[in-house]
């Protein structure tokens, strides 16, 4: 480039070009093409032809921009490969816009290049695009060229691969014998459990010692074993060694089980990378010579899936282990990953970004070569400094003290543990991937045709995930699993708008999984409830039995690991679910019936709901009937009253009719306490007074504390009688005086008279204003006239708790 006008057209001559084209795509992404596809067949053929026409010149483009830039390329054979392979996209996107930037700023001189083109650092820093290219590959299946291919089908106990057991004590033939427990379920013993059990860490192990240096890191490389032959002379090698380290990297995304990628062994001069992905995988045995032998010590991190793995794959044992990981609890260190030992004792810091790789990648990258390396490199020296450390810090003579021994026989109990075949109960989700599990763990309830769906369609994930040796995981998360069973999707837009992203293997079998949600719909109409689950005599808490060891395998157990796919390894004990479903904290007082406690009701609700029975003034007559109001429950315990014991409540059935002969009844208000205010007139209810006063006087003052609604409605009583009294005598003047026109009227007009309240004596009523100067100059004590004192009248709420008191009761004559 001569000159920056050269730069500027060239410029000019790319960006206009590309802003039209992104505006036009804006455009069109803008419209409804799914209607547009569906209602015309031709829109329909040119828009397939248009994708398949873009999606050539894309797979062009990324090829020629990933080939520049050092990055696998993403597969992308259809449309649905852009969604499931974006990351990859963005990928080389990401360093197109770097190399850019970059001869952008050298162009215009704000950087200047140190070295050629063509050169590269010797360790270039890792980025992080760099790492995303290492995970998740869309390669071909490494284990279906094994000589002994993987079974997902089979589910019952797990026999051992072992053909020759070196440094045995018990016998080969007697190892491998079967053990049939008391409910009839058969399993293999762990074919090492004796070895284990009555293994002697040698003496070297309980002396204090100077570490050992480890070689650098930088000027030692691995030997890659890759061949039976390399394998020979490793073994050799490894034989005359008396400590050794050991560590696995797993892959279990593109796989049911999962299968070991890589297996590092080093010692304290030399080290192995493993390529445990080679159809003769299962020669790998041999490795028992040693792994097995009491004089070597084997040094994991961390052991917890590894012996697991070890047995699955390759039938191998590890007998005389000390794992550096419970080393690491027995001390209280801040930290237990190995990343944090390697920075505390080496410096070292480890690229443990690496560790979800995809690690059946060949040939193994540089960077995933030295990561794998050093996890087993520096892992000898580690082990001395905490054994010196563990050995100052326990006291042999107090037990309870002793890290040392604690951290031994730790790691003898995860030597002891047994890989078992993953089983599925389809019926009551019990299994290591079990659907009952999920179900324990959501919040959420799902309905009787939502339940069913979400175990068909669990079901159906785990027999597909089988079938192609997968993971559930990558088949069907458990978040989509989740949002089908609860929108019940019927077709494939709205199936694929509850999973995304959707796998491949749901695009290809998306009608199968339609039908089977409308099958499971269909079946959960009449089905069970999701809350059964949890009353099923294998989930209930009483019904579960104690874990105990089996006959033959005496070690205490420990919790199964499961992959990432959800999927117990190994078996510990009988398969019993070890949730509680119900709280047993307070015993058997939480279960009991009837238990519910009563609150009592507010008067006015009983007067208004529940129909009283017919009241007589002679309960009232001694103070030992007031003493009995207590509470009485009907028979059928559905009615509740307040009245005396002996008068028993009767429905509405079974009373008597009432008559014209029984004018007199009385009401009875519970009462409470005293409102503030209300003046206690006895002269006023000369009828009510005479009742409570016969019944002792402890009513006499309840009768004060009448609701306001109760004093109105007495006044306005007066006052309807005092009119109509009024009438009366007006009427009979007018009989007298001969005069019977205005009767009718009269008649007509004393419904709205009764109805009318008295007007207000503004003339007689005392004064507001001069209510403080009237009091001084009265002789009287009269209480001074407060317009706010009413305001205290208000009704209020039922308190918390009410004891129930003896009230106020009035006998009225008909």
């Amino acid at each position: 480039m001569e000159s920056g006008a050269d730069f500027t057209s060239i410029r000019d001559s790319i960006s206009f070009p590309l802003l039209a084209t992104t505006r036009l795509v804006n455009q069109v992404a803008a419209e409804d093409l799914d209607f547009q596809r569906a209602s015309n067949p031709s829109v329909a053929d040119r828009l397939d032809r248009d994708d398949a026409r873009l999606l050539r010149i894309a797979k062009r483009l990324l090829g020629s921009s990933a080939a520049s830039s050092g990055i696998v390329r993403p597969q992308l054979d259809d449309a649905d490969d852009i969604e499931t392979n974006w990351t990859g996209v963005v990928d080389v996107i990401d360093s197109l816009l770097e190399k850019a930037d970059t001869t952008l700023d050298e162009f215009s001189g704000v950087l200047k290049r140190a070295s050629p083109p063509n050169e590269q650092a010797s360790t270039p820093k890792s980025k992080p695009h760099e790492f995303n290219a290492f995970r998740n590959q869309n390669l071909a299946k490494p284990q279906r060229l094994f000589e002994h291919v993987p079974v997902n089908q089979f589910t019952g106990s797990f026999r051992p691969l072992l053909t020759t057991k070196p440094h045995a004590i018990v016998p080969y033939s007697e190892s491998m014998k079967p053990v049939t427990e008391e409910d009839g379920t058969i399993h293999y013993p762990h074919p090492y459990q004796t070895e284990i059990e009555q293994y002697q860490y040698p003496s070297a192990v309980h002396t204090e010692a100077i570490p050992i240096p480890y070689q650098p890191f930088g000027t030692t490389t691995a030997t890659l074993v890759d061949t039976p032959e390399k394998l020979e002379e490793m073994l050799k090698e490894l034989k005359g060694a008396s400590e050794i380290a050991i560590d696995l990297e797993h892959h279990d995304h593109r796989s049911y089980i999962g299968i070991v990628s890589l297996m590092q062994i080093s010692t304290r001069n030399k080290d192995w990378i493993v390529d445990t992905l080679k159809p003769w995988r299962r020669k790998l045995e041999v490795l028992n010579e040693v792994f097995t032998d009491p004089r070597i010590l084997k040094v994991f991190h961390g052991s917890h899936m590894d012996n697991m793995w070890l047995q699955r794959d390759f039938g191998l044992y590890v007998v005389g282990m000390f794992d550096t990981y419970h080393a690491a609890s027995a001390l209280g260190y801040s930290g237990r990953s190995l990343a944090f030992l390697l920075r505390t004792f080496i410096n070292f810091e480890a690229q443990k970004q690496y560790q979800t790789a995809d690690w059946r990648m060949r040939p193994l990258p540089t960077e995933l070569f030295d990561y794998a390396r050093s996890d087993t490199h520096f892992l000898l020296y580690i082990y001395d400094c905490m054994r010196n450390e563990l050995i100052q810090r326990s006291s042999s003579r107090n037990p309870e003290n002793d890290k040392f021994q604690d951290v031994l026989e730790n790691s003898k109990l995860y030597n002891l543990q047994r890989f078992e075949n993953p089983f599925y109960d389809a019926d009551h989700g019990e299994g290591s991937g079990g659907w009952s599990k999920l179900l324990v763990r959501t919040p959420s309830l799902l309905s009787k045709e939502q339940f069913s769906i979400f175990r068909a369609v669990h079901k159906w994930r785990d027999e597909l995930a089988r079938k192609l040796d997968e993971s559930t995981n990558y088949i069907l998360t458990n978040a989509a699993l989740f949002n089908i069973a609860q929108s019940i999707p019927m077709n494939e837009s709205n199936l694929f708008s509850a999973i995304k992203p959707t796998s491949p293997p749901v695009r290809q079998h998306k009608n199968e999984l339609l039908g089977v949600i409308a099958k499971a719909k269909i079946a959960g109409q009449n089905g069970p409830e999701m809350g059964d689950l949890f009353d099923h005599p294998k989930l209930r808490q009483e019904d579960i039995p104690q874990i105990q060891a089996p006959a033959s395998f005496s070690a205490p157990m420990l919790p199964a690991p499961t992959n990432t796919s959800g999927h117990q390894l190994f078996s510990t004990a009988h398969s019993h679910s070890l949730r509680a479903f119900a709280s047993k904290f307070w015993g058997a007082s939480l279960n009991r019936q009837g238990q519910e406690q009563r609150r009592t009701l507010a008067t006015d609700s009983i007067r208004l709901t529940i129909p009283l029975p017919k009241l007589n003034p002679q309960i009232y007559e001694s103070i030992t009937a007031v003493a009995h109001l207590t509470d009485q429950s009907s028979p059928t315990g559905a009615i509740e009253t307040s009245i005396g014991s002996d008068i028993p409540h009767r429905r509405a059935a079974e009373r008597e009719p009432e008559t014209e002969n029984s004018p007199t009844f009385t009401i009875v208000q519970l009462g409470g306490k005293r409102k503030r205010g209300q003046d206690s007139g006895s002269a006023d209810h000369p009828q009510t007074s005479s009742s409570v006063n016969g019944a002792g006087g402890e009513l006499e003052d309840q009768a004060d504390e009448m609701s306001q609604e109760q004093k109105q409605a007495k006044k306005r009583a007066t006052r309807r009688a005092k009119k109509a009294r009024q009438r009366a005598s007006r009427a009979a003047a007018r009989v007298a005086e001969g005069g019977q026109e205005g009767d009718d009227d009269e008649n007509e007009n004393e419904g709205a008279a009764v109805n009318e309240e008295e007007p207000f004596d503004y003339a007689n009523a005392p004064s507001v204003l001069h209510a403080q100067t009237e009091e001084k100059g009265s002789r009287g004590k009269k209480e001074a006239f407060n317009p706010y004192v009413k305001a205290t009248d208000a009704p209020k709420g039922l308190g918390k708790v009410q004891r129930e008191s003896a009230g106020r009761s009035g006998t009225f004559m008909g």
